[in-house]
């Protein structure tokens, strides 16, 4: 069954890495294009996300670099992999090409200028998230102590997503932040959380965050980094299928998706551990619910909401 997953870190690697790992297969790399081939994955997100210590005037520039690195070394250098730049390439992917689309973690790059912002989505992003864990000048993130919401600056950054249909991802907000992009976003979404009713976790949603996501026309992806799994840390594919289930009962079942999180994590869920193990996850749905909502978490309930479609539309009037 064909993934579209939300979010991973493999730009980060790449760009870690210095040139000495090649993203068609390198062992390293957790959504390298081998993985994503075997996994059955039809979309790759791939996050821009800059380390809170760099000092801030090299922030833009780290973020320039990683996207330079996904046009050179993931689209560039192979074939298969077609860069999706606009909603309605999702339905246009060939046989055997495998959709790759940028996202934004935390807009600390950007500092107070939405110039920056505009040419980060020239290039190609359409989902951004304002905060990772830490506090900037939008908005407060899941762990900054003081839990603050949106700056007037993290409101305007929501409108230009409102405005040039990209979303905006709630996974790394305090909730007061989340609570603030409630009340504005026309695509809200997060792109890599669970359900804190499972595993009390900051940086996950809340039952009453969930239903204001799904009343909204939000999507909730599941993330399989263990410690947001499961309270041990010690997580099964059962155990993401649980969260699943969890989210379903709160209404999600047309509204749920997947977010590995892959190469941004440092311990994996059981079965679960790369791209290429995808279809261990299906498998596992399959036992619990119906072809067509598997399907849907899996990545038609992404295509259906996504901006553009006829849904979307209807929950942005």
């Amino acid at each position: 069954m064909k993934i579209i997953d939300l979010h991973c870190d493999a730009l980060l690697k790449l760009s870690e890495a210095k040139g000495t790992l090649r993203y068609e297969d390198a062992p390293e790399l957790e959504t390298n294009k081998k993985r994503l081939q075997k996994g059955e994955v039809m979309v790759q997100c791939f996050a821009v996300f800059i380390e809170p210590d760099l000092p801030f005037d090299l922030k833009f520039q780290a973020a320039l670099d990683q996207i330079d690195l996904f046009y050179k070394e993931v689209l560039g250098k192979n074939p298969e992999m077609r860069h999706l730049k606009n909603w309605e390439d999702f339905d246009n992917l060939k046989p055997g090409e495998i959709g790759a689309m940028l996202t934004l973690e935390g807009v600390d790059a950007i500092g107070n200028d939405l110039t920056k912002l505009n040419i980060l989505h020239q290039l190609g992003v359409r989902s951004i998230g304002l905060t990772w864990n830490n506090a900037n000048l939008a908005a407060d993130g899941a762990g900054e102590p003081r839990g603050g919401g949106l700056t007037l600056l993290g409101k305007e950054i929501v409108k230009f997503n409102n405005d040039h249909e990209i979303l905006t991802d709630v996974s790394h907000l305090s909730e007061n932040a989340f609570w603030d992009v409630m009340e504005i976003a026309h695509f809200p979404i997060a792109s890599h959380s669970n359900a804190r009713a499972l595993c009390e976790h900051p940086r996950n949603l809340y039952d009453k965050q969930a239903r204001a996501m799904f009343d909204k026309g939000g999507m909730i992806h599941v993330v399989y980094c263990p410690p947001f799994v499961k309270q041990d840390g010690k997580a099964k594919v059962g155990d993401v299928v649980r969260h699943i289930d969890h989210l379903c009962s709160l209404g999600g079942v047309k509204q749920v998706g997947l977010g590995s999180d892959f190469d941004g994590i440092f311990s994996y869920v059981k079965g679960l551990e790369d791209a290429s193990k995808y279809q261990n996850l299906i498998n596992e749905l399959l036992k619990h619910f119906k072809e067509d909502e598997v399907k849907g978490f899996a990545h038609q309930n992404f295509l259906d909401n996504r901006p553009g479609s006829l849904k979307a539309k209807n929950n942005e009037n």
